[in-house]
């Protein structure tokens, strides 16, 4: 049964073509999202003051509580392009010429089916198992217990000695590139085409397979630039959240057919 699935998914897939672009795809995808969002700035940048609010209350919260903060911030970031849906929808009707408001971002919400909703659950269920699997290595080697921010600092980061950081990172890079690939180019394609979750995460999967270079460059602005955003008090997301939301659907029509 699963093998008659996974077939029938990859013959899915294989209906959309996908392209190869250059390794300087990801700067092009960049100006576009940026051209966007002052396009049409209000959905953006209240998506990116939603986000930055909901970052702001998980801190609040969980300050104090290393493991629950890295929990919060693995799913803020894994599910944060499933929340940007909407956004999408506004750089399609740009792309097509229409005149995209704020009602056009929300109808994104009111879906006929429940492909996106899944994919988020999925993106979700990935954060957990990341942050289990990050406890179970930091707690079985760490020299003393880590339950604030501050022990993290000190007896992972700031370590004189070891290699348990170093691991810590090489995990999170081993566990993070699937789910970037399953995902890039699957969220703006379950929004605008009629396919399959399954078949939609394989599209994904083959863009970054014939594109390793750009898609890799992709992943460190993506990386890089959400890092960055949270250092002035998240502020930086009101931004940086839509811009790249709106690149991102650029990418995925720059990559798929």
């Amino acid at each position: 049964m699963l093998h008659h699935e996974a077939n029938r998914a990859l013959t899915e897939s294989r209906r959309y073509a996908v392209r190869t672009v250059g390794a300087g795809a990801p700067l092009r995808w960049l100006a576009r999202g940026w051209a966007d969002l002052w396009h049409c700035p209000l959905p953006g940048l209240l998506h990116g003051l939603v986000l930055a609010g909901f970052g702001a209350a998980l801190a609040l919260v969980a300050h104090a509580e290393f493991w629950l903060l890295a929990g919060a911030f693995s799913g803020f970031l894994l599910v944060a392009p499933v929340a940007a849906t909407g956004l999408y929808a506004v750089s399609r009707a740009l792309e097509r010429g229409e005149r995209p408001t704020l009602a056009t971002a929300l109808r994104v919400w009111w879906p006929r089916d429940g492909r996106l909703v899944l994919f988020g659950v999925l993106l979700a269920c990935a954060g957990t198992g990341w942050v289990v699997t990050s406890a179970a290595l930091v707690t079985g080697f760490a020299p003393g217990m880590v339950r604030r921010p501050e022990d993290f600092l000190m007896l992972v980061v700031a370590a004189g000695q070891g290699w348990l950081f170093e691991a810590w990172l090489a995990l999170g890079a081993l566990l993070a590139a699937p789910v970037f690939a399953s995902s890039v180019i699957a969220i703006p394609l379950l929004l605008d085409r009629r396919i399959g979750v399954l078949a939609a995460v394989l599209t994904s999967w083959r863009a970054v397979l014939e594109n390793p270079l750009p898609m890799a460059l992709w992943a460190v602005l993506l990386v890089g630039l959400t890092l960055l955003s949270l250092l002035p008090a998240l502020l930086g997301l009101v931004l940086v959240a839509p811009w790249l939301a709106h690149a991102s659907w650029h990418a995925y029509r720059d990559l798929v057919a």
